[in-house]
């Protein structure tokens, strides 16, 4: 049967392992400054409207600054964040899988994370959030 035009690749993604929320959701909860809420159904983690971090699929996406980003991406398992085929996120990476059993590890990027996304400009409301409040 043919792909239609109209579906989307977000329909195939497979959701974050229970594992991994866990671990995502302790770190990030420890974290002054983060707001967790969801972002394509995954949990995410903000600080002043800007996504610093969040889960997708089977891996934790962090978004870093040049030199973080070029460390993480030196470690075994580490790769660029690409969710759909040719369209990476220029600042995000996946981090390696062996970090799940690792949670100071995880928090210790966080905290990289968090800093990053915190000297990014604050992000405006939409007109839908804006009109919500």
């Amino acid at each position: 049967m043919p792909k239609s035009k109209n579906e989307s690749p977000v329909s195939k993604w497979k959701p974050a392992s229970a594992e991994w929320v866990r671990v995502f959701g302790e770190a990030v909860g420890g974290l002054s400054g983060a707001e967790q809420r969801k972002m394509f159904g995954y949990p995410a983690a903000f600080v002043n409207g800007n996504m610093f971090a969040g889960l997708h699929e089977n891996g934790l996406v962090l978004r870093l600054p040049d030199p973080d980003r070029e460390a993480l991406l030196k470690l075994p398992g580490a790769k660029p964040f690409e969710p759909m085929p040719g369209r990476p996120m220029r600042e995000y990476v996946v981090a390696p899988s062996a970090f799940m059993t690792s949670p100071a590890e995880v928090k210790a990027w966080l905290r990289k994370s968090l800093a990053y996304g915190s000297s990014l400009p604050p992000k405006r409301a939409s007109r839908k959030e804006a009109k919500a409040r």
